[in-house]
């Protein structure tokens, strides 16, 4: 079982920027493919980005390409979302996923286990 636990959201101005991270609790996550997902108020959870278990592989939804940056640190087990000029429709819970088998996803449904989410609020 892997527990992740997701920090560094908050609230930040439009054209700000926030540095996500998750990490797990109870075994490494360096051989997991990993995706960031977020959900605003009355939305689906939709993908955000996703990256490789060696981190050479990525990928992003539209929205946040050129903005957000998924990387991930397999020496420290920790896995990273830097997000770059946000914008109020960025504001959203967001979640860390983990999944065990198969290449990079955006597909909910590909992840085993997630985390409980943060929140970030981008204010105009």
């Amino acid at each position: 079982q892997v527990q992740l636990v997701e920090s560094g959201g908050g609230l930040v101005q439009a054209g700000g920027s926030l540095r996500l991270s998750c990490a797990p609790s109870g075994r490494t996550i360096s051989d997991y493919t990993m995706g960031w997902f977020r959900q605003a108020p009355g939305k689906e959870r939709e993908f955000v980005a996703t990256i490789s278990w060696g981190g050479g592989n990525t990928a992003y939804a539209d929205s946040v390409k050129g903005r957000f940056t998924i990387s991930r640190d397999n020496a420290k087990n920790t896995v990273f979302l830097q997000m770059n000029s946000l914008k109020p429709e960025d504001t959203a819970v967001y979640y860390c996923a983990a999944a065990r088998l198969g290449s990079i996803s955006s597909l909910r449904g590909r992840y085993d286990y997630w985390g409980r989410g943060t929140q970030v609020t981008v204010s105009s």
